[in-house]
């Protein structure tokens, strides 16, 4: 029976719907790596483990090599060596490497985390990317911001998705930036040019180095004005015309894309825009699965769980690629004021009007603090043939559900 490990520092609701979908592989034993003890789990994904190992950081690659080593001396060869997570590709590389586990190797893992890096390569390959510069003082992005103007993204260039991740409109807002980031030799800081349109996901399976599969997905607005904008309940739709020939472009530079950075097995998701005059550029790549409920916007728009075929994938190398029946979006809710969560207005008017539409539904915790993630506290997810109805349903919720902070 082969041995599968997945490691994560924490076990998120992410984490675990990945861990649980693994682990109820037939014909496959489940072992997981983390900082915390297997005690918070829940019971049913815990009781299907066969193992466990704590380790003190699971970022470091030492720590990781050591803890698989010892769980395959209790249950045998490690045939993959897995996690979902952006900042755990590096470290799993280099401990695969090391192990003699398959999957992808230190290298392209670098190219898919270190933005910098992978604009270098994409610009270099003929892509179409944004203008970036990787300083290591504020001389080198004063210099960047003369050269190409406002606005500029200033982020860390091992980041993952906002975090961390600032706009500056002008020399003013460029310094607070700078001041938060404080670039140094050993401690860069990336700036890029701000790419002005619409604001796209391109999530693409596959295997051995091949693309099987894609989906795609519409930012309204895009998750940087959202995090700048607490208040916004943003919208992400997933169109049911995939294979729509406006999408020509993109489909050949995202593949061209995974091909260059070196994309072995897996779910990759691609950020990328259309700019005002119909041309566009990729901001940047993840060799993991996505956040946001993306995943269950797919499993939804095909009538397929998309986490349970990224096991089946990751573990045999099977995939089977679902139609695409429906059109799906979400909206996450959102809090406008200061404080906890004291009420959530608009529910019983959404569920007369929407609520046969509706297939995922999570709603905000009273008395809870607000959350910093773009993701909001909460979310539903409207699922229909047509594109159009889903996107008028979720504009409709947006205007009927207020989350209420006092």
């Amino acid at each position: 029976m082969p041995f599968v490990i997945i490691a994560t520092p924490f076990f998120s609701a992410n984490a675990v719907r990945f861990i649980a979908a693994t682990a109820t592989l037939a014909g496959t034993e489940l072992g997981v790596i983390s900082q915390e003890p297997p005690e918070l789990l829940p019971g049913d994904v815990r009781a299907r483990l066969a193992a466990h190992w704590r380790v003190d950081n699971v970022l470091d690659s030492d720590q990781l090599v050591g803890a698989a080593e010892e769980l395959a001396r209790r249950h045998g060869p490690i045939r993959r060596l897995l996690s979902a997570q952006e900042q755990m590709q590096v470290p799993l590389a280099e401990a695969r490497e090391r192990l003699g586990v398959p999957g992808m190797r230190p290298e392209a893992a670098q190219n898919f985390r270190d933005k910098a890096r992978m604009k270098t390569l994409l610009r270099a390959a003929g892509l179409p990317c944004a203008r970036h510069r990787l300083v290591t003082d504020e001389a080198g992005a004063w210099g960047f911001a003369e050269a190409v103007g406002y606005p500029l993204i200033v982020k860390p260039p091992e980041g993952a998705g906002t975090q961390n991740t600032f706009r500056a409109d002008g020399p003013d807002a460029l310094r607070e930036a700078l001041a938060a980031t404080a670039p140094a030799r050993g401690r860069a800081t990336l700036l890029e040019e701000f790419i002005v349109g619409e604001e796209f996901s391109f999530d693409t399976f596959s295997r051995d180095g091949r693309a099987l599969w894609h989906s795609l997905t519409r930012y309204l607005p895009a998750p940087l004005e959202v995090m700048r904008t607490p208040w916004i309940q943003w919208r992400v739709v997933l169109p049911r015309e995939v294979d729509d020939s406006q999408y020509d472009d993109i489909r050949a530079a995202a593949f061209r894309t995974l091909e260059v950075l070196g994309m072995d097995t897996g779910l990759s998701h691609l950020e990328w825009f259309r700019r005002r005059d119909g041309s566009l550029a990729i901001s940047e790549v993840a060799a993991r699965p996505p956040g946001a409920q993306i995943t269950t916007l797919m499993s939804r728009a095909h009538d397929f769980d998309a986490v349970a075929a990224w096991a089946r994938l990751m573990v045999f190398g099977a995939f089977e690629p679902p139609p695409r029946r429906y059109a799906a979006g979400a909206v996450y809710l959102r809090g406008h004021g200061q404080g906890v969560i004291r009420a959530v207005h608009g529910l019983d008017a959404a569920d007369r009007e929407l609520g046969h539409l509706a297939t995922d539904v999570k709603l905000p915790e009273i008395g809870r603090p607000p959350s910093p993630s773009y993701e909001g506290d909460g979310y539903i997810i409207v699922r229909h043939p047509e594109t159009a109805v889903v996107e008028r349903a979720l504009l409709r919720l947006v205007e009927l559900i207020r989350v209420e902070l006092g």
